[in-house]
């Protein structure tokens, strides 16, 4: 910025002298920057793009690094109190930012006195980042540097990287707004099979159907080079579409066309416009994508007209509108018996129905309408999910994966198959790598932009799979950005008070923390069974027995089918209580599930059922079957130790053995992610 012009020198001044005097207000950013110059906030980014290449944000957050540094030179501050001086929220996030910024934490200020500027590390930290290896797998490397780099400066975005901005419904009729949005989702969906491209899911992009942040601002939010704006309406028999490219990161249209088509062409019409863009930004279509992008959902366009009706009650996520889903695709399937997709969604929304529930009503409705999905269309991304999710809610829920990897396979940017990847890997066969590569995955195409509700939960995720792999100043790192997006995750919440467990060992305040939570919605199942847990650990059992009493009654009354693992330390809390009826019960039905458990954890809840009914043989022998395991939760060791279940075996002569020998494999597997993550700069 050396051949600034005397006024960009004097503006960009002024705006850095309104930034420090309002350094310590966390709350103060680009709006306020605005309406302190008297500007709009597009103006406002121009500008400051225009000058600096940064965004307002990036701006305003470099001018506090730099005052940071200035107050960690004097030497008179801690590194928390610099963060909450400076207006970060989060030490750990003001941490993480600066050795973004500087290349060095900021306990290391005092030894780079004399280092580079913060541009000449952005720019070395670049090239560190794209020559990274190969670790673990490909998808996964890609994911962590595409993260880290996110929720620190930012500035690395993906070259073919897409956002696909609601479409605006250029009829004065607003019953065609379903069509409308049908025609952004149908292109969406066929970038979404172009593996070359990163494309970002609608979820994240309905926030801006009417938020007016400019392309800039959208483009930071979702961390993507490329935007498509467009309009449309149907008129009788006629379908018009406008359509533009913009690159975003320096606000120029590259391609844009008119359209307008008989309805009969609108599928050859949505072909066309995903191909024009992948070709505008040098994506690479493989000839099996080209097909796939090809095939046409249907023949009959009064049937996708009823399928474009239904996705738009769909999308609203409630009872109601999967009610009224449900019969539209229906209504679709009347006038095409072999539509795929429409049978696909069919089975989707009697899913979600009944997510969570004990008692599976639709399960037969479920398999039957995506066995029908499958038979008209075996490659369809949604057809295979379908099938999934009713293994899932069966048994023979390890019957799921191969469908899910097909899925991924042919849709590449899929979120409904990341999210139930990361799922399977994290409830159903636990797998902390898996979780971890999927849920990185997920948060890339699904981030949902800044402050959203749904990029905290993302990056729990994160979070959740760094604790489970033993990271756990990465899992407090993360779990810090999720409630930066959404103060009130309560999952969040307590996940972190179990990360301070980890680093402290505290049972006692563990329990304060959960408590104090509870507080906050007493019908909180997750908590209310998290604290009944502790009290089970801290035996203190009448205290553990009136909160899981609640668990069970609450579980009951919503008909629940959830946390079955818990039956054991129930059961055994009940005979402590003197409560051998309902304890019998509990521990015939936790034997059944330890029997049919297919997970890592297998041979481990085998042992503790045999703890429970009192064969200490038979419980350490399958103990020394779980001891050769290495990918299990980090937290299962300090717990294992202190679990009143494990009472019985506790004097065998193999137990401490068998503990080091799964505590040895453990640290062995953590230290090789570790040495990698390392050796990559990702840690």
């Amino acid at each position: 910025m050396n051949n600034l012009n005397n006024i960009d020198k004097a503006f960009l001044g002024k705006i850095t002298g309104i930034v420090q005097d309002r350094l310590s207000n966390e709350m103060f950013g680009v709006s306020e920057l605005a309406t302190e110059l008297g500007m709009s906030r597009s103006n406002l980014l121009r500008k400051v793009k225009r000058i600096t290449g940064l965004s307002v944000s990036n701006f305003i957050r470099n001018i506090r690094l730099e005052a940071g540094r200035n107050l960690l030179l004097s030497g008179s501050m801690t590194v928390s109190e610099v963060a909450y001086r400076v207006g970060f929220g989060s030490t750990s996030y003001f941490v993480k930012c600066y050795h973004d910024h500087y290349g060095y934490p900021p306990g290391e200020t005092a030894k780079n006195i004399d280092d580079k500027p913060a541009e000449a590390k952005k720019s070395r930290s670049k090239v560190v980042n794209i020559v990274i290896g190969i670790f673990i797998s490909a998808a996964l490397i890609i994911s962590i540097v595409l993260v880290l780099s996110r929720s620190g400066s930012r500035t690395l975005k993906v070259e073919k990287s897409i956002a696909v901005l609601p479409f605006i419904n250029d009829s004065h009729d607003s019953s065609n707004v379903y069509f409308v949005n049908g025609l952004m989702e149908s292109i969406l969906t066929n970038l979404q099979k172009i593996e070359d491209l990163r494309v970002v899911s609608r979820t994240s992009v309905e926030k801006y159907r009417t938020n007016q942040k400019s392309i800039d601002e959208i483009s930071d939010d979702l961390n993507v080079k490329y935007i498509i704006e467009g309009s449309g309406q149907k008129s009788g028999n006629r379908v018009m579409l406008n359509i533009q490219l913009i690159d975003a990161e320096t606000d120029t249209h590259i391609w844009s066309e008119q359209y307008s088509r008989e309805m009969g062409d609108i599928f050859q019409m949505q072909i066309e416009v995903a191909k024009n863009i992948a070709s505008n930004v040098q994506a690479v279509i493989t000839p099996e994508e080209s097909v796939r992008i090809g095939e046409r959902p249907t023949d009959n366009i009064i049937a996708y007209d009823y399928f474009l009706k239904g996705m738009e009650e769909f999308h609203t996520e409630t009872v109601e509108g999967l009610w009224k889903a449900i019969e539209l695709f229906e209504k679709a399937i009347e006038y095409d018996n072999e539509f795929a997709r429409a049978y696909a969604d069919i089975s989707l929304s009697y899913t979600l129905l009944e997510i969570y529930q004990a008692e599976k009503k639709y399960l037969d409705l479920v398999n039957e309408y995506a066995d029908k999905a499958l038979l008209y269309d075996p490659e369809l991304s949604q057809s295979l999910a379908a099938k999934a999710l009713y293994y899932m809610n069966t048994p023979k829920y390890e019957k799921a994966l191969p469908y899910l990897e097909k899925a991924l396979k042919y849709n590449p940017n899929s979120s409904l198959v990341l999210g139930v990847l990361s799922d399977y890997y994290t409830s159903y066969v636990p797998d902390s790598e898996k979780y971890l590569e999927y849920a990185l995955m997920g948060t890339e195409i699904d981030i949902a932009g800044t402050d959203s509700i749904e990029a905290s939960y993302l990056y729990l995720h994160i979070a959740n799979s760094f604790l489970q792999t033993g990271f756990i100043d990465e899992a407090a790192e993360y779990v810090d950005i999720s409630l930066k997006y959404f103060a009130g995750n309560m999952y969040s919440l307590y996940v972190r008070e179990y990360i301070i467990y980890a680093e402290d060992g505290d049972l006692e305040r563990l329990r304060r923390g959960l408590a104090g939570l509870l507080e906050l919605d007493p019908l909180r199942i997750d908590v209310l069974q998290e604290l009944a847990k502790v009290d089970y650990f801290l035996r203190d059992y009448e205290s553990a027995d009136s909160l899981f009493t609640r668990f069970l009654e609450i579980k009951e009354d919503q008909k629940l089918d959830v946390y079955n693992g818990e039956d054991a330390k129930i059961a055994f809390i009940y005979s402590k209580m003197d409560k051998n009826e309902p304890a019998d019960k509990l521990t015939e039905k936790y034997g059944a599930f330890a029997m049919n458990d297919r997970s890592v954890y297998r041979n481990l809840n085998m042992s503790v059922y045999y703890c429970l009914t009192g064969d200490r043989e038979k419980s350490i022998d399958y103990f020394r079957k779980f001891s050769k395991e290495t990918r299990y939760n980090y937290l299962f060791i300090p717990l294992l130790k202190i679990d009143p279940l494990m009472d019985n075996i506790l004097d065998h002569p193999e137990f401490d053995e068998l503990m080091d020998q799964l505590e040895s494999g453990f640290r062995d597997y953590h230290e090789e992610i570790r040495k990698r993550l390392k050796s990559k700069g990702l840690i």
